[in-house]
């Protein structure tokens, strides 16, 4: 008999949580619509987040790597991000081609997502943000 998944509220929890100080330390205005803030990280390698909505208790963000020459489609990493500013979390609505990520999918899937998929892509994210603020890097464009 094969185990439920059962995830583990807590280390999702803290992860959200990591990403959304980790967020606000990448975005002074995360409060503007229409804004957008370019890292680069190196010469064609560079990564934008783009303010898509704002409200009171929320924004919704794009992050996604800036297409370079050489870099195929496959391996561009691009999400849509839920700041909750009451919460004080971040969590990854949509990632890749997957729209609306399942807190558990059942395994095996006609997809092939992995049954904690909703949370390793939140720790890719936390991965990535780590990897922007270590490079410090940051312009704002309009």
């Amino acid at each position: 008999m094969i185990k439920k998944y059962v995830p583990h509220l807590p280390s999702i929890l803290a992860t959200c949580e990591n990403n959304y100080v980790c967020m606000l330390k990448l975005l002074p205005d995360c409060d503007t619509e229409d804004l957008s803030y370019i890292f680069e990280a190196s010469e064609g390698f560079k990564y934008k987040i783009v303010i898509l909505e704002s409200t009171r208790y929320t924004s919704t963000l794009e992050m996604s790597q800036i297409p370079s020459n050489n870099t195929p489609h496959f391996l561009r990493p691009s999400m849509t991000i839920r700041l909750y500013h009451d919460a004080k979390v971040a969590e990854v609505l949509s990632a890749q081609r997957t729209q609306r990520l399942k807190p558990v999918y059942e395994y095996p899937n006609i997809n092939m997502h992995q049954r904690n998929e909703k949370f390793m892509v939140n720790v890719f994210l936390a991965e990535w943000l780590h990897f922007c603020l270590s490079q410090n890097m940051a312009q704002t464009t309009n």
